[in-house]
């Protein structure tokens, strides 16, 4: 069998239910339940994907409880800012094998627990592109303990996360390795992002994938489709024009 043919009999884990994150991200996007990363034929020069489109919602609440929800859980600062056109200078530290972002005082995580869990992350548009690396990353370890945690407290609620709980108790290993290479901030406002992230495997392969980010209760949450997939549309980039080169590994 052609190294080609083999190729697209990989499992993909972005296609799978379950918490992208929580089950095996390696591959290091997040997957669940399933360790090969295999990026999408045919697409080899595919550019980031356009970002999709600011939820809304229509809930009142009272004004305390807005202020309170509108600032960090752990006390992180806040930006006016709303893009990021260069590479923040950023401290990096292994999250299972891939690299992921820290600066515990200003962008995030700003708690780790004693399992390694992360979370808190600074609302601002440097803050989003933490909270993004950082979510991939916890998938990397395959544990189990952070899988659900995972799911549990960085889904946004719903259906999708329903399903990806069932999926969170997984554990998978691979020999994969994925790390982060650039980034687009699609969209920012206060309330929600869309973070382009671009990634190598060990093998080469350059893909891309963006992640949809919505604030709440006091932190950056992904937002997950009612069929518990996170991300629906990855593409292999053939080089990383149009991404802001950043990396830790």
């Amino acid at each position: 069998m052609s190294q080609s043919t083999e190729s697209t009999t990989e499992s993909n884990p972005f296609t799978k239910p379950g918490f992208i994150i929580a089950a095996a991200l390696v591959v290091a996007l997040i997957a669940a339940a399933v360790v090969i990363f295999l990026l999408p034929k045919g697409q080899g020069n595919a550019q980031p994907a356009p970002g999709t489109a600011e939820p809304s919602s229509s809930a009142t609440t009272s004004p305390t409880a807005h202020a309170a929800a509108d600032k960090s859980v752990c006390g992180l600062p806040s930006s006016t800012e709303t893009a990021l056109g260069a590479a923040p200078k950023s401290k990096w530290e292994l999250v299972g094998k891939m690299a992921a972002p820290t600066e515990p005082k200003t962008f995030g995580p700003g708690v780790t627990d004693g399992d390694g869990f992360r979370s808190c992350f600074a609302k601002s548009p440097t803050g989003a592109l933490y909270a993004a690396a950082n979510i991939l990353a916890l998938g990397s370890s395959g544990d189990p303990v952070l899988n659900r945690k995972a799911t549990d407290k960085l889904l946004m609620p719903g259906p999708g996360r329903d399903i990806a709980r069932a999926d969170s108790s997984s554990k998978s290993t691979s020999n994969t390795t994925v790390q982060f290479r650039g980034f687009v901030i699609k969209s920012y406002s206060p309330s929600a992002a869309n973070v382009d992230i671009a990634f190598q495997t060990d093998k080469g392969m350059l893909g891309h994938a963006v992640l949809p980010l919505q604030w709440a209760d006091g932190d950056w949450k992904l937002a997950i489709a009612d069929s518990g997939q996170l991300i629906n549309e990855i593409a292999q980039l053939r080089d990383l024009s149009g991404f802001i080169a950043w990396s830790g590994a």
